[in-house]
């Protein structure tokens, strides 16, 4: 090779060096500068955190996490629809606000239990603990009453033969549904467990009962006299009882609500960038309704059917499963709580939200705006707690609005009488009280004041096996109008599908009170008439041998899983399937007004004839009153029969004025038709849940 070859190939390398060089560079600087933006914009996102290094370290370790943190009281708790963990959450306030107590709430399923027999005897445990379904522990707290009931449960080296909790001093407060059989089970089991393996109760177990409606009065009553026996149980002085607050609120004037990373409704980041698959209970798909329409014949009262179309979610359902359904507040209650706190002309202002105590959790995701959070994040159409008026006299605009609404926090036959009576929300209670303005009432108690605002759950009313990419539900409209204050209460979910239903299909809204919502949602996701759903599992499905024969109880819109039965038996019919009796119980007032799919019916006995049969009381159309029992005590022996072939009874619908009066009369027709005693027919019963042959689900 010459040298002025190798001269030139020599200058291609320098040349070739050298691009590298400066390509490395650009592509360093570019990819340091994507950094920065990327640390800016998380910063913002994360704003209202602790900084990590000064945060506990994540552990599943309660015992190293309260020593680490300094507490001397954890309340753990079990909740399934959030009252159970918002209680908890009052709890540790109050012992903070009143006794100086360093507490902590603690969600059951965030650690492990293993050496809860290393709990500091100087510090308290409460344990606020919700019965789910039939007798069952929430879902949170289901692995820790497994623990607790394993056969072979150790503590840290101790059998449970040596007492292990003997340092673990606790309190329980239940919540339960007496309409329900299995009330208060878990709390009380809870209670049997503890005391077996030595712990020492220091007050009385309380007692919530949402089947009389007096779960927050049950919970008041029952905590005066446990921070008395706490009090005593520490040597603790009660101090004056001031607003302590949680969260501190700032107003963010550097962003707009037109800022791409506000969260304007919507549910997490991933709803915010572009909500992609899986979908679940933490990541709902926002699902198109594709048809709805009404199913009652009368002015006074409306029932929908509404239709969902999942086909591109990649989320499916067993026939019997529950839709859940994320809705908002209505345009008028958020304008009247903003319009009360004086927020009406900030509302679009963003906030940033910040824990002061970085063991609470910040319920909302921010930052965000005044509008959004009381539209799509609070529970603000809820009944006012009374506990939490003592709190809000402190912000009265006069004197006078204060001495009312402590009075109104202290007596609760006044409360009752005044208040609970008409079901009053936080801002119609403060309205109320006072035409002024509040405007002293910081925004972190309102946060603190509310629960989050939870999906709504409805049993399908479609067969998989038919509509394996829709979704149909069946729900009645709740409205409950008091003339005398001009006041309506509307459920929030129910009222929102009945707006949606009459723009979707261009009706006149003629309802005395009108009600609104922002069906656009958040960045008008919601537009042409969508809605986040997601869906969740049930035990309510019918067995997988097609000749079993099955007995539904369905009054109302308790018949919303039987249509999907009866739809999905009379599918297996046409192909060419065997099928068992399918017998349905079903009631309604009017066959001419609210007689749910009532055209429905015979499509499906045209193609079973005798497989199916269906008896329907209509409890308004005669001098006498009819009603589901009444028809199964009429058909008794049919009934009997085929549960003693192994037939499987369903259950659904209201508990408190259906579901126990089923229960009774079932007790009824098993003791006459069989000749047993009442002992001999609750373990007859016993055994028909224990095989799975007794399904119910029922609502309060």
């Amino acid at each position: 090779m010459t040298q002025k070859k190798q001269k030139m190939i020599f200058d291609i390398f320098d040349i070739i060096i050298v691009i590298f060089i400066i390509l490395g560079t650009i592509l360093y600087i570019s990819r340091k500068r994507s950094s920065t933006i990327k640390k800016k914009i998380l910063n913002i996102f994360n704003k209202s955190t602790v900084d990590i290094s000064k945060k506990p370290k994540n552990t599943r370790d309660i015992i190293q996490k309260i020593h680490d943190l300094q507490k001397n009281m954890v309340i753990f708790y079990g909740s399934q629809t959030g009252t159970a963990e918002n209680f908890a959450f009052r709890l540790a306030k109050e012992g903070h606000a009143r006794y100086g107590l360093s507490t902590i709430t603690v969600n059951l399923e965030d650690y492990d239990y293993e050496n809860l027999n290393d709990f500091p005897p100087e510090k308290l445990a409460i344990f606020v603990i919700a019965t789910y379904g039939e007798g069952e522990p929430t879902d949170n707290a289901a692995e820790f009453f497994q623990f607790l009931q394993s056969e072979n449960l150790t503590f840290s080296n101790k059998n449970v033969y040596n007492k292990p909790l003997s340092n673990l001093n606790y309190i329980i407060f239940g919540l339960g549904n007496s309409t329900y059989e299995y009330y208060n089970h878990m709390s009380r089991t809870l209670d049997t467990l503890l005391t077996k393996l030595g712990a020492n109760k220091i007050s009385k177990r309380g007692e919530g009962d949402d089947g009389t409606g007096t779960m927050e009065e049950d919970f008041l009553t029952w905590k005066d006299k446990m921070w008395e026996d706490v009090a005593k149980k520490m040597n603790l002085k009660e101090k004056e009882a001031l607003y302590i607050p949680e969260f501190e609120i700032t107003e963010n004037l550097e962003l707009s609500s037109f800022s791409d990373i506000v969260f304007l409704g919507e549910l997490n980041k991933k709803h915010l960038i572009g909500a992609t698959k899986p979908f679940n209970s933490y990541n709902p798909f926002i699902a198109p309704v594709t048809k709805s329409y009404e199913l009652f014949f009368c002015k006074e009262r409306n029932c929908l059917h509404i239709e969902f179309n999942i086909e591109n979610s990649n989320m499916k359902y067993q026939t019997g499963d529950h839709l859940a359904i994320w809705p908002s507040n209505s345009n008028q209650e958020v304008d009247r709580l903003l319009s009360t706190l004086d927020l009406i002309n900030k509302r679009n202002t963003v906030i940033s939200i910040k824990n002061i105590d970085s063991t609470v959790k910040i319920p909302i995701p921010q930052p965000s705006t005044y509008d959004s959070i009381l539209r799509y994040y609070l529970e603000i159409c809820g009944p006012v707690s009374r506990q939490s008026l003592t709190v809000l006299a402190q912000f009265a605009p006069s004197e006078k609005a204060k001495k009312e609404t402590l009075k109104l926090g202290l007596d609760k036959d006044y409360f009752r009488k005044t208040i609970s009576s008409h079901c009053f929300n936080l801002a119609q209670t403060m309205q109320f009280i006072t035409p002024k303005l509040w405007t002293k009432v910081p925004f972190s108690f309102i946060i603190e004041c509310f629960t989050s605002l939870k999906p709504r759950y409805y049993s399908i009313s479609s067969s998989n096996l038919i509509y394996p990419t829709k979704v149909h539900i069946t729900a009645v409209v709740e409205s409950q109008i008091f003339p005398e204050h001009n006041n309506i209460l509307n459920g929030v979910a129910t009222n929102y599908l009945l707006v949606l239903k009459q723009k979707q299909n261009k009706e006149i809204n003629l309802r005395p009170f009108e009600v609104n919502y922002a069906l656009n949602g958040p960045r008008n996701k919601y537009s042409n008439f969508h809605l986040p759903i997601h869906i969740r599992r049930s035990n309510f499905h019918l067995p997988h041998d097609t000749t079993i024969p099955i007995i539904m109880i369905g009054p109302g819109t308790g018949v919303a899983p039987f249509r999907a039965f009866v739809m999905e038996r009379a599918e297996q019919m046409k192909r060419g399937k065997k099928i068992g009796k399918t017998i349905l119980f079903y009631g309604c007032r009017y066959r001419d007004v609210d007689f749910l799919y009532k055209d429905e019916w015979n499509e499906y006995k045209n193609i079973m004839g005798d497989s199916f049969e269906m008896h329907i009381a209509f409890s308004r159309e005669t001098n006498k009153k009819i009603y589901v029992q009444n028809l199964l005590e009429q058909n008794s022996f049919q009934v009997n029969k085929i549960l003693e072939c192994n037939g499987i009874l369903y259950i659904c619908g209201d508990a408190a004025r259906m579901a126990r009066k089923v229960n009774m009369t079932l007790h009824k027709i098993i003791r006459k038709e069989r000749g047993l005693g009442k002992t001999e027919v609750d373990q007859v019963i016993k055994k028909m849940r224990n095989e799975n042959r007794l399904f119910e689900d029922i609502w309060s």
